[in-house]
């Protein structure tokens, strides 16, 4: 390790035993380990080599798609391995430490809040509800439109231009109403809620445009009367496709933001579209 070797965190935890993660590796293909924080915080890391999770190298990586889908991948199966045990708090995508000391440093002051957010999140779980706009085809009515009227070739085919404009313009009304009433009735039984931007199609790989893409924090015994909601809601908005994933680790209610990350740490976010930033503090 030529650049040195640094720290990626990947959660936050409490009193996880050390054997509970044996056999896994994290980031870089390293084994995990669990780094204890004041007297009962446990920081789930992996060391990194610095040639390829410095800053400069988090810059150039986190644009490449492909290594930014394997890094993800392996943050995600560490973060749910230590889910699996108790309650985490998700670090960010690729925030790294220059060494065990800015760790401790970065995390020290902040074991209150860490340990209050763990408490609220015990026995909790993220659930994401995305909704697809139908295609035109395929939405209530969309074939009783009829263009009438008479006028040549031309006349007729700018009428069904402006009907088809007009048809478009409604679907996506209403879908947008839609997702605004889907949304609003799961945040009802939610213990909290938030509304991510949509997947471009790219990203989805579905063809249909997505106007949702919301996710929600619900206590272990609720996800069933969730399920069913989804359900209903799907019902009452033909217009809509639902689709309901889950139970998830709690990235959007707990992930550690830049705050956490005081010290010398190298610090690269990326986002679901490939975009990144990274920034050496």
């Amino acid at each position: 390790m030529s650049g040195g070797e640094g720290i990626w965190l990947h959660a936050v935890t409490r009193q996880l035993p050390a054997d509970r993660l044996v056999g896994l590796t994290g980031a870089g293909g390293a084994p995990v380990e669990v780094v204890r924080i004041g007297d009962d915080l446990d920081a789930v890391v992996a060391p990194v080599d610095l040639d390829e999770y410095g800053e400069a190298a988090l810059h150039r990586n986190l644009g490449d798609l492909r290594w930014l889908e394997a890094a993800a991948s392996v943050h995600h199966r560490v973060i749910e391995a230590v889910w699996r045990f108790g309650p985490t708090l998700p670090a960010r995508l690729a925030t790294v430490y220059q060494d065990g000391p800015a760790l401790r440093a970065g995390l020290h002051d902040r074991q209150a809040e860490f340990g209050a957010a763990l408490d609220r999140l015990t026995d909790r779980a993220e659930w994401g509800v995305k909704a697809y706009s139908v295609r035109a085809a395929e939405a209530p009515g969309a074939a009783s439109v009829q263009p009438s009227g008479g006028g040549g070739a031309g006349a007729e085919y700018l009428r069904r231009r402006r009907t088809a404009l007009a048809a478009g313009e409604a679907a996506r009304r209403a879908a947008a109403e839609g997702a605004e009433a889907v949304h609003a009735a799961l945040s009802g039984q939610a213990e909290a809620a938030r509304r991510h931007r949509p997947q471009d199609r790219s990203l989805s790989g579905v063809p249909d445009p997505m106007v949702l893409n919301g996710a929600y924090l619900l206590p272990a015994g609720r996800a069933a009367d969730f399920a069913e909601l989804v359900r209903e809601l799907g019902t009452r908005h033909p217009v809509l496709r639902l689709e309901l994933t889950g139970p998830w680790p709690p990235y959007s209610f707990a992930a550690l933001d830049d705050t956490a990350t005081h010290g010398s740490a190298t610090h690269g976010t990326a986002t679901l579209d490939g975009s990144a930033d990274g920034a050496l503090r």
